[in-house]
């Protein structure tokens, strides 16, 4: 049984057919089964079908269902990482230690986890383009 592409205007796949078992169009491409098998399975790709023969994937682009519950998600996620740098300060402070971070980086800390609170109620919710940033040096913080 010979396989095929079906392919739309931009050249992209839109079906597999295969012969026998599906009505094959005119404008369908045939295929080996090698490229058939590779095709049917990374069915997390667009493919493409060029006008020189050569066949390309693409990662698909999955539209998020709800860009406010992800973002909301990823603001608490965000937080948990950061609650321990404000709860080692206070307790560093606390029991009289020297302190991990400086106090214009523990006022950095807090202005971050305020921002992270108020993301959502932010006009611009929930863009990603707006989120708020952590600032720099919190990456060279160990736990």
């Amino acid at each position: 049984m010979r396989k095929y592409l079906a392919l739309n205007d931009a050249r992209e796949v839109i079906a597999h057919l295969i012969e026998g078992v599906h009505e094959i169009p005119s404008d369908a491409v045939l295929i080996d089964a090698e490229r058939w098998y590779e095709v049917t399975q990374n069915i997390g790709y667009t493919w493409h079908f060029s006008d020189d023969r050569v066949l390309s994937k693409h990662p698909k682009i999955v539209p998020l269902e709800d860009p406010a519950r992800f973002e909301r998600e990823r603001r608490d996620t965000e937080l948990a990482a950061v609650i321990w740098l404000r709860e080692r300060h206070r307790d560093q402070k606390e029991i009289g230690f020297g302190t991990a971070l400086s106090d214009a980086q523990f006022e950095e800390l807090l202005l971050y986890i305020q921002a992270l609170r108020d993301w959502p109620q932010s006009p611009n919710f929930p863009d990603i383009e707006h989120r708020p940033l952590a600032p720099a040096w919190i990456a060279n913080q160990t736990e």
